[in-house]
């Protein structure tokens, strides 16, 4: 294209394109896409768009071909590809200036270079990025903007590069001068000062710099490696010594406090326990920590940490001062360490104290709050330390002065302990808590049950600090009132849910032994409940109190029932929009109250109208559906069966048409467990799902767990409801005009070829009382299957039967005789209500109740005398002889 004819004749085809006459446009847009492929068409393009005298929506098209051409003609290897000499002017003709006026076609032309920087930068483009901070630095704020944009823009680009080369382009062309970068970003800011137009661009620049370090280590740690170093060096020099003063803002010291966490904490920088199984990257990264993180570097960064940053801002105190409450919870928890200064700058201290408390544990408190300076130990007695912070000088001095430092204590031992901490201390730090909880500012006492809260969940099989229920009993009526009287003083609902969270803690861990204390807050949680009505996650702290409370009360919880079902009733009911929030905890609740029920109620039973509904919503939830269903059976299995058998085997049917094998095995489970409790009435209620379990049983269901569940609801309809196992054989028959005989010939062939898909030895068992069950028997398809049946008999003997040591006898070990209280050690819970009743109903099930061997004997000798001896001789050499041998060792005592 000549460029004067050519520009002409495309500045009037842009013009038409722009048109709203559709016979003006369409041939306007045709031409254009025939010039996409011309020589020099971009060039032309750039000029145009460059052009600020034109209009505004020509110049704006002129962008948007430029852009488009990019993609499909800028690669070398696209078919019509651009000369490298048009590219290359075009490149230049992109920089030379930053002063487009209108923001919507800057921001265009930002996006543009951005495409071309993510093909051709920095190889073909090396100037780019210092043409760019040079006009960044420029007086002219138009120019200043323009360029901030563009650069924000070509560094998202290629910060979103994939291919490993780019990656390792990236990181050595880019990652690198990183550093530089935000160096001279941060010189900017101090030089255009906090009033200057330019400092939030500024600003939002050098976040966006540290965001790609941040991002880079979080998703490539091992990439990461070789830039450790720089990042501890540049991070800890600019928020950890002067260099930062006047430059550093806060987001920005947040980022790098951010950067500094996450190298500590990093899984991939830690070496094995066992030295000799690291990774040789995971060893490189520890050494360069280790080299970093000198003692002096260390107490440097602590002594900072708490003489600069852990001090209360004037915004603060008065905050603390007039809204107590809003102050204690602030910023506390969840992901706001990753954007708030204070939690940022704890969590930083933490993680450093945590991974390096040998080197770095705090000595004296007091001097470390108090005179803001930082001292450490070695080797000293811990007891020792821990009693000059828990009981020495700051708690004993007087209130006014020393309310900052006694909530700084009470936070330092709350992470203290998740460090080293030994249990005999315990009695010890709760002298603490108990005077914390008396302390007459507000902010302190929240903290102290914080605290409170967290040594109680921090424990684990590998800390030293373990709770002893022991150890804190003596403290537990006087705390737990404590804690009741801090729940009725806090009016926010935030510091209500925190408390609230605290006291379901200290119930779950004291158990039963919590029944002599909960008389208040069982008065007062209904009182509560009425006032947080437009307070969803309120009410949802109630629920998980709620649920501890009842677990803690056990069988007493039937006192709270005119309280405790209407919560219910409102939690579980789909149809009220509160139910969005307090449902998962609604049904949890539900669920415990029917374990912790020591008979059924009308109103307990009333509130199950609620379930058909959420059945029909097969949601995340449906576990615990099923757990309170099988509650209720194990509860009142004939009247709950009489009020509800025939809707939920409707909403059963429904669910088991569209459902998961383990949804599938679920539903199953409850019918068999209805089987279990009343065998003719559950029966009969679930009648309609039978024929699809009877016929997966003829079919071989494929799917393990399925056949081993059908298998047992079968076993239980066999065995325990014998006339309608038989009518159901009858009806089978009849829909697949097959004899009976012959299908049940079916049903046990199948029945033992896929015996080894039933895994538990209590539905074993059952197999095998079930089949034997089917004789004495002059059936001959029966007979004919004998050898099957022995067979299976055998498989569960084997299962079932130990030998006595002294006398050298066999007996079913699945037999329990009578009820036993179990002894429980001091860490076990007792028993709810509804484990006793299932330790009942195990007493009256066949599979506990009958012996196995005694049956086997029994049902053969009766098989022998229908026959006679001869006939029944001739029957049992159609069994394998070693088989044979091993039913005869087993039956011998008898």
């Amino acid at each position: 294209m000549e460029m004067d004819s050519a520009s002409s004749v495309v500045l009037r085809a842009l013009t038409q394109a722009t048109s709203q006459d559709t016979a003006v446009l369409k041939p306007a847009e045709e031409q254009l896409r025939q010039w996409e492929t011309q020589p020099g068409f971009y060039s032309v393009l750039l000029n145009i768009f460059n052009n600020h005298t034109l209009d505004v929506n020509v110049r704006w098209l002129a962008v948007l071909y430029f852009k488009n051409g990019i993609d499909r003609y800028w690669r070398r290897v696209a078919p019509h590809a651009l000369s490298e000499e048009e590219k290359t002017s075009l490149r230049a003709g992109l920089i030379t200036n930053f002063n487009e006026p209108v923001n919507q076609i800057a921001t265009q032309i930002a996006v543009l270079i951005a495409k071309v920087a993510r093909l051709d930068c920095p190889r073909q483009w090396p100037e780019l990025i210092p043409i760019l901070l040079e006009s960044v630095k420029g007086q002219d704020g138009l120019l200043q903007h323009r360029a901030l944009l563009t650069f924000y823009h070509v560094t998202k680009t290629l910060a979103s590069k994939r291919l490993a080369q780019d990656r390792r382009l990236f990181q050595d062309g880019f990652l690198n001068a990183v550093f530089e970068r935000l160096k001279q970003f941060l010189e900017c800011c101090r030089q255009v000062g906090i009033e200057s137009p330019c400092r939030e661009k500024l600003e939002k620049t050098i976040i966006l710099y540290t965001k790609v370090l941040l991002d880079f280590l979080e998703y490539h740690p091992c990439a990461f490696i070789p830039l450790i170093q720089r990042s501890l060096e540049f991070a800890v020099t600019y928020v950890f010594t002067p260099a930062g003063e006047g430059v550093t803002f806060e987001r920005f010291i947040v980022q790098c406090m951010n950067l500094i966490k996450m190298i500590v904490k990093n899984d991939v920088y830690k070496p094995s326990k066992n030295i000799e199984e690291s990774k040789p990257e995971s060893l490189e990264a520890h050494k360069i920590k280790t080299d970093f993180f000198t003692h002096p570097t260390l107490t440097e960064i602590g002594r900072r940490l708490v003489s600069h940053y852990f001090l209360l801002t004037e915004e603060e105190l008065t905050m603390w001062e007039e809204d107590p409450e809003s102050f204690a919870v602030e910023e506390t928890g969840g992901d706001s360490w990753k954007y708030s200064l204070r939690p940022c700058t704890e969590v930083l201290f933490l993680d450093i104290f945590h991974n390096y408390s040998q080197t770095l544990t705090p000595c004296n408190v007091y001097s470390t709050l108090h005179r803001l300076s930082f001292t450490y130990f070695n080797g000293q007695n811990l007891k020792s330390v821990f009693q000059v912070i828990c009981v020495g000088i700051p708690l004993s001095f007087p209130y006014s002065r020393y309310k900052l430092i006694r909530r700084r204590v009470i936070w330092l031992i709350g992470q203290w302990i998740s460090v080293k901490f030994k249990s005999d201390l315990r009695p010890l730090l709760y002298e603490v808590i108990l005077s914390l909880m008396q302390d007459p500012d507000l902010v302190v006492r929240i903290e102290t049950a914080t605290t409170l809260n967290f040594i109680h969940n921090s424990g684990s099989p590998v800390d030293d600090f373990e709770f002893r229920t022991e150890q804190f009993l003596p403290y537990l009526e006087s705390i737990f009132g404590l804690l009741f009287q801090l729940l009725q003083q806090v009016t926010e609902c935030d510091t209500k849910m925190q408390v609230l969270h605290v006291i379901s803690c200290v119930i779950e861990r004291v158990n039963t032994q919590i029944r002599p204390y909960v008389g208040c807050l069982v008065q007062y949680l209904p009182l509560l409940w009425k006032q947080s009505e437009e307070h969803n996650m309120l009410r949802c702290a109630i629920l998980t109190t709620l649920i501890h409370l009842v677990q803690g009360l056990g069988a007493e919880s039937k006192n709270l029932y005119p309280f405790l079902l209407p919560v219910i009733q409102l939690s579980t009911d789909v149809s009220q929009p509160p139910h969005v929030y307090l449902l998962e905890d609604g049904l949890e609740l539900w669920l415990v109250t029917l374990e912790n029920s020591p008979a059924i109620t009308p109103e307990l039973l009333r509130i199950f109208q609620n379930m058909s509904a959420l059945l029909e919503l097969s949601s995340e939830n449906l576990r615990t559906c099923f757990q309170i269903i099988n509650a209720y059976l194990y509860l009142s299995a004939i009247e709950f069966l009489q009020s509800y058998g025939e809707s939920l085997c409707r909403s059963f049917c429904e669910l088991l048409k569209d459902i998961t094998n383990e949804g599938q095995v679920q539903v199953l489970k409850v019918v068999e467990i209805a089987l279990k409790v009343s065998p003719i009435l559950g029966a009969h209620m679930f009648q309609p799902l039978l024929p699809a379990v009877f016929r997966g049983i003829v079919d071989g269901e494929r799917y393990p767990v399925v056949m081993s569940t059908y298998l047992g609801i079968m076993g239980r309809v066999l065995l325990q409801n014998f006339s309608f196992f038989s009518s159901l054989l009858a009806q089978m028959a009849s829909e697949c005009n097959q004899e009976m005989d012959l299908l049940l010939g079916s049903v046990i062939e199948m029945w033992v070829d896929r015996m080894d898909n039933i895994t538990q030895p209590e539905r074993r068992k059952l197999s095998s009382l079930a089949l034997v069950s089917l004789l004495p028997s002059d059936n001959s398809v029966i007979q004919d299957k004998f050898c099957g049946i022995i067979n299976i008999s055998v498989e569960a003997l084997h299962d079932v039967m130990t030998e006595d040591p002294e006398t050298g006898t066999f007996k079913d070990c699945m037999l329990m005789i009578h009820f036993e209280e179990p002894k429980l050690s001091d860490e076990e819970e007792p028993p709810t209500e509804q484990d006793k009743r299932k330790k009942l109903l195990a007493l009256e099930d066949p599979v506990h109740s009958v012996s196995l061997q005694q049956f086997v004997y029994e049902k053969l000798k009766a098989q022998q005398a229908l026959m006679g001896d001869q006939s029944f001789g001739a029957l049992m050499e159609t069994v394998d002889t070693e088989l044979v041998r091993q039913l005869q060792e087993f039956l011998q005592a008898l």
